[in-house]
């Protein structure tokens, strides 16, 4: 069976580093793989006035998976433009019904010099955070409006029953195959919306009764991601709660460079991408890390093709060049994107 991929390089290192994940694809699916590329972010604006062309959400509406690079860039930062890059991932998430992100952060033992939390914090580290990605206080109403004290402005969190029951659900069936463990994040002790997504949780569990839950209130999360790491195994949150916690967390790895990400709705289908952004100030220069989108393209195979022999197999090679010694500027050494790539595919 050939593997549909749509690929969406996007800005700045994006294009870098999703064609080593697409090398890396073409070992491991070898006859298996067709692939096509589109436009997205600040590069399809410059090309067609937007930041999800219709082609390109045709494409990966029809495609099995997406593997997106990054969107984005200083030419691009205006707040106050109408169009902006980040309204295309906004827009394809929202097209492809992903209400789910997940962030796998498994630090490697050879790079824990490289991260600001002490070694022995980071011993045993293997947690997956699931986000949800359609509701919440982003997509909630908003506005503005003056008063006898000034300009005001509100944005309202709203979730309902089904969008959270379908992403609690989703940890417990992952935490299945990992540690059994789920801590559902919330703020229950101040706000309405986490009372209902607390309720969720517990009825959820009621139904997994081979899973245990803990909750946590999301400001004491935040300690506890950095003072005991390794008690955690499925996290599960909100939007905003899910964007804040997994930029924290990913500093647990030591670079932006090396985490991956899904989106993944209620089919096979997803969205695949590295956590990090375009560096816009290593573009061009090959030098950019291209681990996190290697291990994006892992997750596609993993969840969109249902390969689970295939991410492992890119993901043992990932840890053995890792383990060899292999580093690019980011990690402290000298290789190339390219060069990166190539160790990687030399140990798959």
């Amino acid at each position: 069976m050939t593997a549909r991929i749509a690929l969406l390089p996007g800005d700045g290192i994006g294009p870098e580093v999703v064609a080593e994940a697409v090398r890396i694809l073409e070992v491991v699916l070898p006859g298996g793989l067709a692939v096509s590329e589109h436009a997205i972010g600040g590069c399809a604006i410059d090309a067609e006035g937007t930041a999800l062309p219709a082609s390109t959400l045709a494409a990966c509406a029809a495609a099995d998976a997406v593997l997106l690079g990054a969107v984005g860039g200083p030419k691009w930062d205006d707040p106050a433009a109408k169009v902006r890059p980040e309204q295309g991932l906004l827009g394809l998430r929202k097209a492809l019904g992903l209400w789910a992100n997940l962030r796998p952060v498994r630090p490697f033992p050879e790079l824990a010099e490289a991260s600001p939390i002490k070694a022995d914090r980071l011993a045993g580290v293997d947690l997956l955070v699931i986000r949800e990605l359609t509701g919440g206080l982003y997509f909630g109403e908003r506005g503005r409006s003056r008063g006898d004290d000034g300009e005001r402005a509100f944005d309202t969190l709203i979730y309902s029953e089904v969008e959270v029951r379908r992403v609690v659900r989703l940890a417990f069936q992952l935490a299945q195959g990992r540690r059994g463990r789920v801590t559902s994040v919330d703020k229950a002790n101040v706000l309405e919306s986490s009372r209902l997504w607390r309720q969720i949780a517990v009825e959820v569990a009621g139904q997994h009764p081979g899973i245990e839950l803990e909750h946590q209130l999301v400001d004491s999360c935040a300690m506890r991601l950095i003072s005991a790491p390794a008690s955690f195994d499925v996290i599960v949150t909100e939007n905003m709660f899910g964007d804040i916690l997994t930029d924290e967390a990913a500093v647990l790895s030591g670079s932006l460079g090396l985490l991956p990400s899904a989106s993944l709705g209620d089919g096979p289908r997803g969205l695949y991408e590295p956590i990090h952004g375009s560096a816009p100030d290593i573009a061009g220069k090959g030098v950019a890390n291209p681990i996190g989108t290697i291990l994006s393209a892992a997750m596609l195979c993993r969840h969109s093709l249902r390969d689970d022999a295939t991410a492992r197999r890119i993901e043992s090679a990932v840890a053995r060049a890792i383990s060899d010694g292999c580093r690019t500027r980011d990690l402290g050494g000298a290789m190339s994107t390219s060069a990166m790539g190539a160790a990687i595919r030399e140990r798959l």
